[in-house]
């Protein structure tokens, strides 16, 4: 077994490194002079079971760039299985057609991935579940809320009874369901209303929040909008705190800025993304590593072990 990084996120790709007990594959990837992308890989991998670590994330064209560049260096190396690791799956919010001429950009990036010879897709809480079914090899779809549920106890165990945890969304009820299940935790739901991408308009709380401590739990964070609004209604609501919990940070300016003006106590995230340059300032930030849990995958799946037994 090989790990090969791209430069989307160094640091994840050395802790899942550390956790198997493998240094990173030796490569050398440069840029020409107009941004093409130059790549090499120093080792043979003839044979080898190989899983590329790369988050499509910002900037989202380059590194899906440098994934499929990666992808076809060891297809044409001869490597015997190929493993695209995206922690974090860009494109994935356009999932399905919402109107007149528009794209499913979702399943467009699966085709690309699929045509330019990867055997099998590692991601990690994926927009929508149906986008597991785009792809036409196997997918193993990850979900952070064990390791959210594991920090969640270490950091509010005095306050267990008080808990509630609520989605921000309609959409997002079945994932904040699973979290307070594990919690054993009540669930409330905010109902918004989106205008258009970004902005939102929180509509009305469903479920009675006054006097608990709140926890929003959300697949992917971008601009905050939608967090610090809701953080706002729930504390109107009567909410004695609240924080969020949210699986891949993307953090678009002005992510960072919202969140220390806003009510919420802090913003928990997963480190999917290399975000550092954008959260820079960013006082009620703090991450929780997946790198374990993406390193156990990979050496169960190397090993023709059960994934799924990762969550019962």
């Amino acid at each position: 077994m090989k790990l090969l990084a791209g430069n989307s996120n160094a640091k994840l790709a050395k802790d899942v490194g550390d956790y198997l007990g493998l240094p990173l594959t030796k490569r050398r990837m440069q840029r020409y002079a107009d941004n093409e992308v130059w790549l090499v890989i120093d080792e043979n991998v003839r044979g080898e079971d190989v899983f590329i670590i790369q988050s499509t994330s910002y900037p989202a064209n380059d590194h899906l760039m440098e994934l499929l560049i990666c992808i076809d260096a060891l297809v044409r190396a001869s490597a015997k299985r190929i493993t695209a690791v995206t922690p974090y799956f860009g494109y994935a919010r356009q999932d399905r057609k919402t109107g007149g001429r528009t794209p499913i950009s979702a399943k467009l990036v699966a085709n690309i991935i699929t045509r330019a010879g990867a055997d099998r897709v590692l991601t990690l809480d994926l927009h929508a579940g149906q986008i597991q079914g785009f792809f036409d090899i196997p997918t193993d779809n990850l979900v952070a809320f064990p390791v959210m549920a594991e920090d969640i106890r270490r950091h509010y165990t005095r306050y267990a009874d008080e808990l509630m945890i609520v989605s921000p969304d309609v959409g997002g009820v079945v994932r904040a369901r699973q979290l307070a299940d594990r919690l054993n935790a009540d669930l409330a739901i905010v109902d918004k209303r989106r205008a258009r991408p970004g902005e939102s308009e929180v509509m009305n709380i469903i479920g009675d929040v006054r006097g608990r401590r709140c926890i929003l739990f959300d697949d992917i964070v971008d601009t905050a909008g939608t967090l610090c609004n809701a953080a706002a209604a729930l504390t109107e609501q009567g909410a004695d705190s609240v924080a969020a919990y949210v699986s891949h940070g993307v953090m678009s300016r002005p992510a960072a800025e919202r969140v220390n003006a806003s009510v919420l106590t802090e913003l928990v995230i997963t480190d999917t993304i290399d975000n550092s340059a954008l959260t820079e300032g960013c006082e009620k930030l703090r991450r929780v590593s997946v790198a374990p849990l993406i390193g156990e995958a990979i050496r169960r799946i190397a090993n023709e072990e059960s994934v799924s037994k990762l969550f019962d």
